[in-house]
């Protein structure tokens, strides 16, 4: 378990909170949707620390020892979001048909932050579309939990659907460093500690 591992970790982590933040409230600032969604268009990055670096990833560090440390801080809904991308993005890494459209989809997308801001509704709107075309089809999806009044307005769908398209870019690099979900028992203390010093 290395540096690097934990940092997509986190990224996983911080991204699923939003996801919870907006299916509870309906809130997100600006800043941190489009930080959180800024990682979706970095599809060829020179290292690792690029995929998100518009992400600051102290809340993520201490939501990794927040669960992984004994205490009455864990989140059981932050645990089945991040086991569903896990098991989500292994389905899309399987098939190369699925893997070329979301690259073709992602590349129309970075063409448009020339006229708009990831923020942007018409943005957020066309992250959503391709989660909800491209990766919902493969059928094991991710339930949300969060207020039923609020998961029925478009643009909070619209929000959720574009960070767990997110979550899906955090879970295809923390596959490509190594990690597996072995690790969340095997080397649970070495995750801890380095997320410790970054928290």
């Amino acid at each position: 378990m290395n540096q690097q591992q934990v940092m997509a970790l986190a990224a996983m982590c911080q991204i699923t909170k939003f996801v919870q933040q907006v299916a509870h409230t309906g809130q997100i600032t600006e800043q941190q949707l489009s930080d959180a969604l800024s990682g979706i268009l970095v599809t060829d990055p020179k290292n690792p620390e690029d995929v998100f670096a518009e992400l600051n990833l102290r809340q993520g560090y201490r939501l990794i020892v927040q669960q992984l440390e004994s205490g009455s801080d864990k989140s059981v809904e932050l645990v089945k979001y991040v086991g569903g991308l896990i098991q989500l993005e292994r389905l899309v890494s399987g098939k190369p048909s699925v893997l070329a459209e979301l690259g073709r989809k992602i590349d129309d997308m970075h063409r448009r932050t020339a006229h708009f801001e990831l923020h942007d509704e018409s943005m957020v709107a066309g992250l959503a579309d391709i989660y909800a075309n491209v990766i919902s089809p493969l059928g094991q999806r991710i339930q949300v939990f969060g207020k039923p009044e609020l998961l029925k307005q478009p643009h909070v769908q619209n929000k959720i659907r574009a960070l767990l398209l997110a979550g899906i870019r955090a879970a295809v690099l923390w596959r490509q460093l190594g990690g597996k979900r072995r690790h969340f028992f095997f080397s649970k203390g070495k995750i801890v500690k380095i997320a410790k010093a970054n928290s």
